[in-house]
């Protein structure tokens, strides 16, 4: 099942936001090669190039639909390719990526290959989400146990492999980081109503679940979510005013 551009930016302000903490721990400067991996529909790869004068900026990206949207942002300095993240193995000064990485299981391999990709000096700013604890995420796989969903995709559910903010500090060090930043944050994003999450959610983790399953299950097995989602967040006057939240993880590290 192709990710669908429209879907995923219906919230595109607030996917931004992880963004700006992100590059404002980016050592700012002319002449770099950069990579964006997970790149999506680009618009913030053109935004982080307009911040490093003279770089070289590569957006990648598994989609043809995200890239197909990202095309009217290249320019000279700025291209977008197809690829999988965990086949890039080009060096570069820094190796930059928001709410993609937790896309790849082995998260320690993962970090350990994207920074040995640093050249000397440079970077390595990378974000994650870790809402994978909340009810809008733990609700998909509640639904993926149920049947006939649980047949159909035998018995396959996402789990989270997104570490401990420690975890990756200690990663970091131990690959010989320094002037390592590591937080975590929580993007408090107050939505309407449990659709509303639906709707968050189908453009992004749904989409794995989706792509497993027969075409004729996709209508039931979204609205089996959707009325859990409803559930959760009844409250006495019978509206739903969920808080959804975004947590993200973000680490930096610099090589020497």
């Amino acid at each position: 099942m192709p990710w669908n551009p429209a879907q995923y930016h219906r919230f595109q302000q607030q996917r931004a936001e992880p963004f700006v903490d992100l590059t404002a721990l980016v050592t700012k400067r002319a002449h770099l090669t950069v990579v964006d991996l997970g790149c999506g529909t680009g618009e913030l790869t053109a935004q982080l190039a307009d911040m490093l004068p003279d770089s070289d900026v590569t957006g990648l990206d598994s989609s043809a639909e995200m890239l197909a949207q990202a095309a009217q942002y290249a320019r000279p300095g700025l291209r977008f390719v197809q690829g999988a993240i965990e086949a890039f193995d080009q060096p570069v000064d820094l190796v930059f990526s928001t709410a993609a990485l937790h896309w790849i299981d082995d998260q320690p391999a993962l970090i350990t290959r994207l920074f040995g990709l640093v050249r000397p000096g440079g970077q390595l700013a990378v974000q994650v989400p870790s809402n994978f604890r909340h009810p809008s995420h733990t609700l998909i796989i509640a639904t993926a146990q149920e049947e006939p969903f649980r047949s159909a995709l035998a018995g396959w559910a996402r789990e989270s492999p997104v570490l401990g903010i420690d975890h990756y500090a200690d990663l970091l060090y131990a690959l010989g980081g320094t002037a390592i930043t590591a937080f975590e944050k929580v993007y408090g994003h107050v939505l309407p109503d449990a659709a509303a999450i639906a709707d968050w959610t189908k453009g992004s983790t749904l989409v794995p679940y989706l792509e497993r399953l027969p075409a004729d299950l996709h209508a039931a097995f979204e609205a089996s979510y959707r009325a859990k989602l409803r559930e959760r967040y009844r409250i006495a006057r019978k509206a739903a005013v969920p808080l959804g939240r975004a947590d993200a993880r973000a680490c930096v590290g610099l090589s020497q």
